[in-house]
Parts: structure tokens; sequence; C-alpha cells
């Protein structure tokens, strides 16, 4: 797709961010994002937008975390706090380089870092709650997302146009539609006070009144097709298994299997990187969920250890532990906000207050 770049700008610039003249544009990425950003800066100053960029560099963060002092690790630079307050639209733009698991030893180094980007990240979930910020976070076909993904560099840009409806001739109507029949969804679950997630092995619930049900129609992510909304804190029972691999800390987890009693989650395994999820489990506010959703970007259909792909597979389900979206009523704090996925197609269901309403990965309303 030879003008990959300029229809990816314009989808993210006039419909996920819709930037009106004057607006602050804040966007974060890597050089390995060069042409889109040149792309995306050329849509801003066609729609009157300002626009600031931070660029990070190859093995940027990875060698301060081996290698930097505690000052080093706790510094976060001032403009970055002023323009995640200020800014009218925030954008980030994976672009990986290739990746490294922080080694045993950096576990002391990597809380620190996190605790100091945690002010940056209350900032963020504070004005997404109320309001006051445009995002979308979205990815570019790297070399390393390609490998992540087991695809080619081409493959995987295809793979993005598709998920993103950027091969569609009308991406903006594409997600337009979307939206409609989310609408429908979203509409009659705020209207549900207990939900239900069912499997052939497990089984959890939770309480979601007077907790808001977000239509994620292409506005906060890209790709995005999901619904979700933030549990009750303590209403949250029963025990669950999250198929799908992930990621944390630059190692792969999988087949984790959790069991929660009152909201908390009480105990937890892992098929693979039992240690990776000992280190979230240890993380304050991560034993509590932020977010439950149903994935419905019926575009995705093949997981590929990227969980901004991979939660909106249709058909799948997924709870974040961690960090609430206080947009949606949540409570939950955590430098953390970690997706957990599974298929719903091979007998999986839901019940809303108690009422199957979806069934083998679709609705049924």
């Amino acid at each position: 797709m030879t003008d990959f770049d300029k229809r990816y700008a314009k989808l993210l610039g006039e419909y996920s961010l819709y930037l009106k003249p004057g607006e602050l544009v804040y966007l974060r990425t890597t050089v390995l994002a060069h042409d889109l950003v040149r792309e995306f800066s050329k849509v801003c100053i066609d729609r009157g937008a300002k626009l600031v960029a931070d660029i990070e560099y190859e093995d940027q963060e990875n060698y301060l975390i081996h290698n930097g002092s505690d000052e080093l690790l706790r510094f976060v630079p001032s403009h970055r706090l002023d323009l995640m307050r200020s800014c009218d639209a925030y954008l980030v733009i994976r672009a990986p380089f290739e990746s490294e698991p922080v080694t045993q030893g950096q576990e002391e180094a990597e809380r620190i870092r996190q605790q100091a980007l945690a002010a940056v990240q209350e900032i963020y979930f504070d004005r997404l709650g109320n309001g006051t910020l445009k995002r979308s976070l979205c990815q570019y076909p790297t070399i390393e997302a390609a490998r992540q993904a087991e695809m080619s560099l081409e493959e995987y840009k295809n793979f993005v146009a598709h998920a993103c409806a950027i091969d569609q001739e009308d991406p903006m109507n594409s997600w337009s539609a979307l939206s409609r029949r989310q609408a429908v969804w979203t509409d009659y679950l705020n209207k549900v006070k207990r939900m239900e997630y069912c499997h052939t092995d497990w089984s959890i619930s939770f309480s979601v009144e007077g907790r808001t049900w977000i239509n994620s129609d292409g506005k906060s992510n890209m790709p995005s097709g999901e619904v979700f909304t933030s549990p009750i804190e303590d209403s949250v029972n029963g025990s669950i298994f999250f198929n799908y691999p992930t990621g944390i800390f630059g190692g792969r987890v999988g087949g984790i299997r959790l069991e929660v009693v009152k909201g908390e989650i009480i105990a937890w395994s892992a098929e693979e990187g039992q240690s990776f999820l000992d280190r979230v489990m240890a993380i304050e506010g991560s034993r509590r969920f932020g977010e439950v959703a149903i994935g419905t970007n019926d575009n995705i259909q093949r997981a590929t250890r990227n969980i901004l792909f991979d939660e909106k597979i249709g058909g799948t389900i997924h709870m974040a532990v961690g960090q609430s979206y206080y947009q949606c009523g949540g409570k939950n704090k955590s430098a953390i906000h970690w997706d957990l996925i599974t298929e719903m197609k091979n007998g999986g269901s839901i019940f809303a207050d108690g009422e199957l309403i979806y069934r083998d990965g679709k609705f049924l309303i």
C-alpha cells in the first residue's frame, strides 16, 4: 500500500483525534515512525493544530534501566508533565526497536522508573476521566513488531492496515459503522447491574451497577473495536483462564489463571512466564481489576502478542489488572494497566442480570 502513511495519518488526525484549529497535540513515538510523523504533521498543519513531538531513540529506556543511577531513573522532564496537563490531544505511536527483557537484578530499577512515570500516568487518567483529553494509541509497522507477530514486515504492514480499515475505500466510514453497531450494545449494558463471563472450565462475575460502558470506536485507540467499563472493585468473584499469550517487562507470559475473591486476586499461575506474572502481582493495585471488556473487531482474527490488537479480536473478552478508567467510574489506582485476553468462540457465554446476551463470540442482542 504505497499511500499507507498518508491514509494512516489522515485517519488519526481527522477521525481518531478530530483535530480542530488552535488545538495542541502532544505526540510520543520513536525515530522508526518518521514517515508517519511526517505525514501526521502535515495533517496537523492543514487542520490548524499545533504539534509537539517527543521522539525516543533506540535503546533509550532499556539503557537507562540497566545503567542509570536512582537520580536518573527518577527524572521525568518537566515539559512532559506540562504537556500532559495542557495538550488537547495526545497521540502515542508505538514503533518498537528490538526489545530485551528486563534481566534479573534490574527489578528495583524498573520499580523506581515506574514510580517516577506514575505522575505522568496519573495526569493522563485524571484527564481521561474528566473528559478534557482526546487521545489515541496506535502501532507503526517495524521489524521488531513484525517479528513478535511472527510475520514478515510486509505481512505485518498489511495486517495493521486491515485492522485499522486503512485498506478500505473509506476508512472513516468503516469506523462510523462500527460505532453505530457498538452503540446498541453499550446502551443495553449501561442498564445492567451484574454480569458473568463463563466458559467450559471457569466462571467469573462482577457488578457494573453505576459504571459506564464505553463505545471504543477508533477515537481512543487505533485500531479499536471493543466495549469496556471498570467493574465495582470488590465485586469480582470466581476464576478465569486467559489463553492468549501476552508480554510484560519484555518477557512472554501465557496460560494465565486467576482466582478472585471479593475483588482481590488471591491466587495466580502461568503456564509460561510465571516470574513475570509474579512481578506484576507485586505492584501496588495490580491484584484488583481496572477493566472488563468485549473485543469486537472482526478484521483482527489472529494474536500477535500485542495487546493493542489482541484485546480487540472479535470473539474475545479481556480483563485488565491494575489502573481503572476514571471515565467509567472506576476507582482502583496502580502503576500498571495490563489487559489479559481469552477466546470466547469455543464455548464462551456472557450473562447480564441473568440473561444470556453473548454466546460463542457473538452478541445476541
